[in-house]
């Protein structure tokens, strides 16, 4: 039921309870009401053609001679809409006039304000329903832009942390082939072009499966352990309906990476990295534990900066990442929403 239906029948109803001792049908009186003003739906329509074809914003002359006109011929064919229902269906009985001249001369000149003050409302309601669409449009088109600058930076610091890490890896090549350890060499440069080929494959892939981040840091693991084969260990525990999580690309190799450099490359006896997930209600909860002591002087590197900054631009404030001491080494706690 249109908002003019509803009019007519709250307007007809009104009427004929008013009138209730003239004994009036009330379906006539209802009808002719309706009809009356359901003949505003097309002038609507009309009104917002007439709009998009003579806009009023900005004003011209033009435009505002067209629509005056427009009010007052709409109004005076309205009138004679309204006195034709009122001869044929002649809701007041004896009341009624008797010929559509009679009615059309009774009702033009009373009506033709309420009806020109009718048309500039329906003007005006088509004026809001364009400004509220455009509004909208504009806050669609600002969302999508704010959307490509996040996809934009989270890109930039994707690219950046790339050649951060393979920069390292191949420093641990490096130190490999100095001390003439040939094998291990080789099988870490097999491990580094799976990861660059993890990497490639994922470029613009924001988030991936846990599964696939655990798989490519335990290769990563794999090779560092080449490096120190008599004091590094490692462990992940993580249940396979954890594995299924969301997580952004290559979250845990900066942690990994931090945890094998300050962990156990700088020091002389035997260290374990343990990585640990798990769901915390609507959280995943990661940790990256290593043997090894927090320094008080730390700084920020790339990876670990970067991890910040698109964890930010992922998640807003509903993440946190902690750095802290435990009892025998450091633990990297990270907290994201769970997503499957």
């Amino acid at each position: 039921m249109s908002s003019w239906t509803a009019l007519g029948l709250l307007c007809g109803l009104q009427i004929w309870i008013s009138m209730i001792s003239h004994h009036h049908q009330l379906w006539r009186v209802l009808l002719y009401e309706v009809l009356t003003w359901d003949a505003w739906i097309l002038i609507g329509a009309a009104i917002a053609w007439l709009v998009r074809r003579q806009p009023l914003v900005p004003a011209t002359a033009r435009a505002v001679a067209t629509h005056a006109g427009a009010a007052l011929v709409i109004a005076l064919v309205h009138s004679a809409w309204w006195a034709l229902l009122l001869v044929q269906i002649r809701p007041y009985d004896a009341m009624n006039a008797g010929n559509f001249a009679d009615a059309y001369w009774r009702l033009m000149p009373s009506g033709l304000a309420q009806q020109v003050a009718l048309y500039c409302l329906s003007l005006a309601a088509c004026l809001a329903a364009d400004y509220y669409a455009k509004f909208r449009e504009h806050e669609r088109a600002a969302m999508r832009l704010e959307v490509s600058l996040a996809e934009a930076r989270l890109h930039a610091l994707d690219l950046q942390l790339q050649p951060h890490f393979l920069f390292n890896t191949l420093n641990s090549i490096s130190a490999l082939v100095r001390i003439d350890r040939q094998s291990e060499a080789t099988a870490m440069i097999a491990g580094l072009s799976e990861l660059l080929r993890y990497s490639l494959e994922h470029s613009g892939n924001q988030q991936v499966p846990l599964a696939s981040e655990l798989a490519i840091t335990e290769r990563y693991l794999e090779i560092e352990r080449l490096r120190f084969a008599d004091r590094m260990s490692y462990e992940i525990d993580v249940d396979d309906e954890v594995r299924s999580a969301s997580v952004p690309t290559l979250l845990l190799q900066p942690f990994v990476e931090n945890a094998v450099r300050h962990g156990i490359a700088s020091a002389v006896a035997r260290g374990r990295i343990s990585i640990r997930a798990y769901r915390d209600d609507s959280w995943l909860r990661i940790e990256v534990f290593n043997t090894g002591v927090l320094a008080t002087d730390r700084r920020e590197g790339v990876g670990l900066r970067n991890t910040l900054e698109r964890l930010r631009h992922l998640y807003g404030d509903s993440h946190s990442l902690l750095l802290r001491g435990e009892l025998g080494g450091v633990l990297a706690a990270i907290a994201i929403p769970w997503q499957p």
